[in-house]
């Protein structure tokens, strides 16, 4: 596990801290957690426990107070920022998956998986071959020249996790991925995800609170008052 996760994520005493003095207030403290490759996680807490401020930080969103995280076998922060260009960090290494999809609705489907791809300096044909390669395994390539608002909720939620896929991140971050779902498209995604991870050798953080996908990680970080503490799970085998 330890090699594996050097290469995934590996989060070391990460800290937050918000003001100072008397008013500070401690989000994360002394966090440790680590994902290896092909390998999706579940992260849940109740709210103000710290999870968005985690995902946060792993986004490079914010900036920790301190600790250490390396993503994708690269020390990206020890006790400050070892990358100079977040952007291309977040471009680049990390694959986010939202609530809502969060699709442009003046592009198609293709478009909007191309489109980090585009961003990232490749052309656009090859953007666009490889975002209908990733819908074809999430099998909505039939609704590849749709636009969002065709689609229906399960439909566009595969094409937002296309999109975080296409620039084959090592991470994926997957903030309440299921709540909008009813319970077969949520476990429709769920199986997605793993499925994903493991073609890819992605290292996947999902953030929940849904009681239905909770069963199917194999292991669970818990997060109260900033600090994690990680526990076995169910482990559904998605075949």
């Amino acid at each position: 596990m330890a090699d594996d996760s050097a290469r995934g994520i590996r989060i070391e005493g990460l800290s937050k801290r918000y003001g100072s003095g008397d008013t500070a207030v401690d989000a994360l403290r002394k966090v440790d957690m680590t994902v290896a490759p092909g390998e999706v996680v579940g992260l849940i807490g109740p709210s103000g426990s710290g999870k968005s401020t985690l995902l946060k930080c792993l986004g490079a969103v914010i900036d920790p107070s301190a600790g250490r995280m390396t993503l994708g076998g690269e020390r990206i922060y020890d006790d400050g920022w070892h990358i100079p260009d977040l952007r291309a960090l977040r471009r680049d290494k990390i694959g986010f998956v939202f609530q809502a999809p969060y699709l442009i609705p003046f592009l198609d489907v293709t478009d909007n998986v191309a489109l980090p791809r585009m961003l990232a300096g490749h052309g656009n044909t090859q953007a666009r071959q490889q975002a209908v390669e990733l819908l074809t395994a999430l099998d909505v390539a039939h609704r590849a020249g749709a636009m969002p608002s065709q689609l229906s909720g399960g439909e566009q939620q595969r094409v937002a996790i296309a999109r975080g896929l296409v620039n084959r991140p090592p991470v994926i971050l997957a903030d309440e991925p299921t709540a909008p779902l009813d319970s077969v498209r949520a476990m429709a995604v769920i199986r997605i995800l793993n499925d994903m991870a493991r073609q890819f050798q992605t290292a996947v953080i999902v953030v929940t609170h849904d009681e239905k996908i909770i069963p199917t990680f194999k292991r669970i970080y818990h997060i109260r008052d900033g600090v994690t503490y990680e526990e076995a799970g169910e482990g559904r085998s998605f075949g």
